[in-house]
Parts: C-alpha cells; structure tokens; sequence
C-alpha cells in the first residue's frame, strides 16, 4: 500500500469512527427520551439500563452507519480539497478514482460487515429488547403512578391530579377504577386526597384515600331490573385499599419468550417463513373461493325450484318461468346470498388485509439486509466526489449537505414501504427504491468531479447548444 493510500485511508477511518460516536450518542439519548415513559419511575439497577441500551443499539447502528460513511466521505474529501491536497495530487497524475481506490476497498469489507451485523446481531438484540422491555414494564408498578394519566396496578388504574410530598407518596384529587372479571368499568373510587403509606420494598402497594365516593353499577340478569340501571354509591372519610405486587415485583430480567417477528428474524429464519406466508395466502383464497360459491346456494336452485315447462324461452325476465310463489323464494334467495356474500368478503378482506401486510414486511426485512450494504457504497460515491467539489471539511457545511441527501434517502425508504405494506407498490422495489434513486446521483457527482465539470449546467450555454444542434 502506497504511502497516499495510507495518509487517506487513515483519516477515513479517524473520522468515521468520531463521526460514528458523536452520531450514536445523539440517537441514544434520541431513544432513551423515546422510551423514558418505560424507565422512569421504576428504580432500575445501572446494569438493567446498561443492558437496555446495549439491546437498543444494533437498531441505531444501522440506521446511523449510512449518515456516518456519507458524512465522512464528504468531510475527507473536503478537506483534502479545502487544504489544496486534492489539487496537489491532481496535479501529480492521480486521478479521483485513484485517491478512492483503497476507500473503495474498505467500504467494500465494510458492507459485508454490515450485512453480518444485519442479519445476526440485529436479530438477536431485537428479541432481547423486546423481552427487556416486557420485563421492565413489571417491575415496581407502585413507583408508576404518574401525574395527569392512568396508571395500571395489579387490577386497579390509578389515575391523581397532582403528586407531592416525600418521594410523591402523597396524591390529591385520586380516580381509581378497579377491574372485575366483567368488562367495563362498573368500580369508580373517587376521593379528594390520599397516600401511598407502604414500605418501599414491600409486596403489598397499601394506599389510603380521604374524602370521596365509592360507586359500583349492579348487572341484574333481570333485563327489568337491568333496564333501571341499579347502582350502589357509599361515602368514606378513609378508605384503605392493599393491592398485592408480590407477582409483579419478583421479575426475571433474564426471562425470554419465543418472538416469531420479522425484524427478530435471520435470512434463514425469513426465507422459509415468507414459503410459508405465500402457501398461506394460496390456500385462503382457495377456501374463501369455495365458501363463497356454496354459499350462493347455486346448487340448490334446481332443486328446490321447478319451472313451469322446459321449452326455450326468449324473454328478459326469465322469471316468469315461474310461478309467483316461487319468484318469490327466487329474490328472497338472492338477497341473502348477496348479504351473505357481503359479509363474507368484508370480513375476509380485513383478515387478508393483515396477513398481506406481515408477508410485505417479512419481504421487506429479507432484503433490507442486502440493500443496506449497497446503500453504504452508493452514499459513499456520493459523499466523496461531493467533498472535492464543495471543498469544504469540518462539521460545518458538509454536515448540512449530508443530512439532506441522507434525510432524502431515509424518508424514500420510509415512503416507499409504507406504499409496500398495503401491497401499492412490490415490496422488493420498496426495499430497493432509496439505494436505486441515489446510484445515479453517485454516478453523475463521480464523472463531474473526475472531470471537473461544472456541479450544474449553465442554463444559458445549455439552451445555446441546443439551438446550434
């Protein structure tokens, strides 16, 4: 390796590797704000929320890996330009492609990196944070009483204006409605005031209410007696509720479950399960086509109906064949396999709806693992050739143009799947639409940075060249 190719291979990888963390930390506090709702409140050991970022991560790095290589493209590039170091070399006899050609080789290593990462450690840290979270969502239910919102408790939502005092433990203006095997909410505690007067590491959540109103509607099997719609109401200076945590706090941080979803799915795993969505889909429509044809009672119409002679008949209205009694049954037949037919296809519809849309997402997520290391390469061929031309490094300018061709290849992608889960446009197109829109802008910014042409054509001399043809 010449010694040009080490001096650029070198701030490649400085610079990416301090573009990587910068942008990683601000995606991780991205998420840890996302999910605060989820840890705060729940006095969690440093190793669990550890444990939650580690998990969160390989989703992060794979959205931010592609902003990081266009960014720093576009920053060496600049400031080999910026410094007259692009122009020293040019004017050697080495060429742009040249100057890339150990990037180009490494960007290569790095796509199948991302492929592996993709398709192995992605997966497994998917099924691990889902797990995580379920988990977290247990834990210590009597720390979760927040303001403003109902807060769910063992079978009692919780609901207080207002929480202060000595670690919030007093409460004011309290709402509780308590489940019952019945649906709805029948039990409504109301009270002015109370507080939570458990220990903290007790598996008992004792809470004392003052001032209020306990009202419980009665469900009477009498539809009478229903219709008067009984209720019992009481009033309590104190009131004193135990709820029992005891399930809720002895959770298993380590505890997993079987996932079967497509993000926490390897290329192995999604090849067989996207057979088995197809020969799924296959096989409904053919049972839904068989029950709608026996449920036109189209086979039972000669038997059941006899006409008045089998001569040819030329008339319209072929039902004066017969008699009225049985024109009769003849429309009566016809409404209710239509209504029937209605229902059918409507609820069917919302069941083949879904099932489409999980078998659009498993495709999607097969190939989103191939077309993540394509994308990395393009947007290199797209940052390189762009720093030579703005001849600008630093976090400054080129960060601006980075965010704006990443952000135009990010929402294509988000724009063009959200099309593909409903089945408007293929779901291997989705998956490829943001990687394909940008491999010409790689092409086109390569030739005129190679050549030194002009970033965009002089309208002007344009309009002049086609006249003179």
């Amino acid at each position: 390796m010449k010694i040009l190719d080490k001096y650029i291979l070198k701030s490649y990888v400085k610079t990416l590797s301090g573009t990587f963390c910068v942008l990683m930390l601000i995606f991780l506090l991205q998420s840890v704000w996302l999910y605060i709702s989820e840890l705060a409140g729940k006095d969690l050991e440093l190793d669990i929320i550890l444990k939650f970022l580690l998990n969160v991560s390989p989703r992060l790095v794979i959205l931010v890996l592609p902003l990081t290589i266009l960014l720093t493209s576009i920053m060496v590039f600049g400031n080999l330009s910026e410094n007259y170091e692009f122009a020293a070399i040019k004017a050697s006899g080495i060429s742009l492609q040249r100057m890339m050609k150990s990037l180009i080789f490494f960007n290569i290593i790095l796509a199948f990196v991302i492929f592996y990462f993709s398709n192995n450690v992605a997966p497994a840290a998917e099924i691990n944070f889902h797990n995580l979270r379920k988990n977290i969502s247990k834990i210590k239910p009597s720390m979760a009483i927040a303001e403003g919102q109902f807060s769910q408790i063992g079978n009692y939502n919780i609901k207080t204006k207002r929480k202060f005092g000595y670690e919030g433990k007093k409460l004011n203006d309290v709402i509780i409605h308590q489940k019952k095997s019945k649906p709805g909410n029948y039990t409504v505690i109301k009270a002015e005031s109370g507080e939570v007067i458990s220990d903290e590491n007790s598996d008992i959540l004792q809470l004392k209410l003052y001032n209020g109103n306990y009202y419980d509607e009665i469900i009477s099997k009498d539809y009478n007696k229903k219709l008067k719609k009984p209720f019992l109401k009481s009033f309590f200076d104190e009131y004193l509720i135990n709820i029992d945590l005891a399930s809720l706090n002895n959770v298993d941080f380590n505890s997993k479950e079987n996932v079967n979803k497509h993000s926490m799915m390897k290329i192995n795993d999604l090849i067989p399960a996207i057979d088995s969505l197809n020969e799924k889909k296959a096989g409904d429509l053919i049972s839904i086509s068989s029950k709608m044809y026996n449920r036109s009672n189209f086979k039972t119409i000669s038997y059941n109906l006899n006409p008045k002679n089998e001569i040819n008949y030329e008339n319209e209205n072929f039902l004066n064949l017969f008699q009225p009694k049985k024109q009769k049954q003849l429309y009566d037949l016809a409404i209710s396999s239509v209504k029937s037919s209605i229902s059918i296809i409507k609820s069917n519809k919302t069941i083949q709806f879904h099932r489409e849309k999980n078998l659009n997402k498993h495709i999607m997520a097969l190939h989103d693992k191939f077309s993540l290391g394509f994308a990395c390469l393009i947007l290199f061929f797209i940052g390189a050739p762009l720093g030579a031309i703005i001849k600008k490094g630093g976090y400054g300018l080129p960060v601006i143009i980075a965010i704006l061709f990443f952000l135009t290849y990010h929402f294509l992608g988000i724009f063009s799947k959200n099309l593909a889960e409903d089945s408007s446009i293929n779901p291997f197109f989705a998956s490829w639409l943001s990687t394909i829109v940008m491999l010409p802008i790689g092409i086109y910014l390569c030739y005129i940075a190679a050549y030194d042409k002009a970033f965009l054509p002089n309208p002007i001399n344009f309009i002049k060249n086609i006249i003179k043809r």
